[in-house]
């Protein structure tokens, strides 16, 4: 019989005793430099009426590239078990900045989802998100026993989604309430809930969210110009033309780097919301598919470190490992989605590219704490730890999740 640090090594051939995963790295690396490329083409003449070159949104976010990659490696040397520890203090802080948000949050576009601190401005939801996913990753590891149990395994956590979620809702974001419950949903199905409950709680979480949809007229808006955008272009479906536009004039090989016009005035948050579409229409079909498989080879990676935690059991950092990779990936699922045209419009960043400090400095302290777990991963295990039952059913769907990507 195969011993668990065994199949581990096994499950990470691009992996060894030391370093980091090599594939996981070069992934990182790639998406940080698409990004600073991207920011510059599509901020180059922001700001200016005569299309002058216009270099201050790219010092700017070369600048939060530096602290991320700083924050990645500092968070990486930190003990994995700390951060269980640390997780509903992160939790509790994550909280009240999204309450003192509604007092003195600064409001643009009808939003309140910004504070300034000491000159900076701060978006909590970015924090908020990560912190549930940090706690999330405690609670399954502290329920193992109770998570198949409906009121013990999973109100319990309804009740802090629906805290944290309530919050976010209020300023109003969404966008990021949507990746807070897909992230933690998966996170549960993955840590053993019954497949009952699981259609459960997806069939009333999509019930509230098509009943805030239909109760909200701006939401309301979004929806009828997202099925129709064309039926009013210069209206509530402007964005989305304006995206559908510069997607298609890139066709297969793209029209050139900084070539885009459609960034020119023509196409709204070019370097954040919708630098997906400039990247379609500079970089064509190819670029395109390039982003995708950076963020679905980030995923396959972070679910073959959560397994390898697994086999050894280590269950908090492979519950961790999970969230990390599902939290940034459904985060990129929506930008990419908001920008083709397949999903309604939503203010959220493609994670590493659009530009903005909370965002950059949020995801790279995420992809600290996955080089964390890898860390981990690669020291010899003398605990002879023996996985739970629990464990063993989660690294099976974790691995079957994993086949099919």
């Amino acid at each position: 019989m195969t011993s668990p640090s065994l199949q581990a090594t096994r499950a990470q051939p691009h992996m060894n005793s030391a370093g980091v995963d090599s594939i996981l790295l070069g992934t990182f690396i790639a998406l940080l430099m698409l990004g600073l490329i991207m920011v510059f083409s599509s901020t180059i003449a922001m700001g200016s009426q005569d299309l002058n070159t216009n270099t201050s949104h790219f010092w700017r976010q070369l600048v939060h590239m530096i602290l991320g990659v700083s924050l990645t490696a500092i968070v990486a040397s930190v003990p994995v078990w700390l951060w269980q520890k640390l997780s509903m203090p992160l939790l509790v802080g994550a909280i009240v900045l999204l309450l003192l948000l509604l007092f003195v949050g600064i409001e643009v576009n009808g939003s309140r989802r910004w504070m300034s601190i000491v000159g900076f401005r701060l978006q909590p939801a970015e924090f908020a998100k990560l912190a549930i996913v940090l706690y999330a990753a405690s609670y399954l590891t502290r329920k193992q026993r109770e998570i198949t149990k409906f009121s013990k395994g999973i109100v319990n956590m309804a009740v802090v989604l629906a805290v944290v979620g309530g919050l976010l809702l209020m300023q109003p974001d969404f966008g990021s309430f949507v990746v807070m419950v897909a992230t933690v949903g998966l996170m549960m199905f993955l840590g053993g809930i019954r497949i009952s409950h699981t259609i459960l709680c997806l069939s009333v979480v999509g019930s509230a969210m098509a009943l805030m949809i239909v109760l909200s007229p701006y939401r309301m808006r979004r929806f009828t110009g997202f099925l129709d955008p064309w039926s009013d272009p210069f209206g509530s479906g402007f964005q989305l033309t304006q995206a559908l536009i510069a997607v298609g004039r890139g066709e297969i090989f793209g029209v050139g780097l900084g070539a885009s016009i459609q960034k020119l005035y023509y196409l709204p948050h070019a370097n954040n919301d919708f630098i997906l579409a400039v990247i379609g229409e500079e970089l064509g079909l190819i670029g395109i598919i390039l982003v995708i498989g950076l963020y679905a080879t980030l995923l396959h990676r972070a679910l073959i470190i959560s397994r390898t935690a697994e086999l050894v059991g280590r269950v908090y950092a492979s519950r961790l490992a999970q969230g990390i990779g599902f939290l940034l990936v459904f985060q990129a699922v929506i930008n990419i989605g908001v920008n083709l045209g397949v999903l309604p419009t939503k203010g959220l960043t493609l994670p590493f590219i659009s530009y903005g400090g909370s965002s950059m400095l949020v995801c790279c302290i995420a992809m600290g704490l996955l080089f964390g777990v890898d860390r981990q991963n690669r020291k010899r295990d003398t605990s002879g730890t023996v996985r739970t039952a629990s464990s063993a059913r989660t690294s099976k769907r974790n691995a079957e999740l994993g086949a099919v990507l």
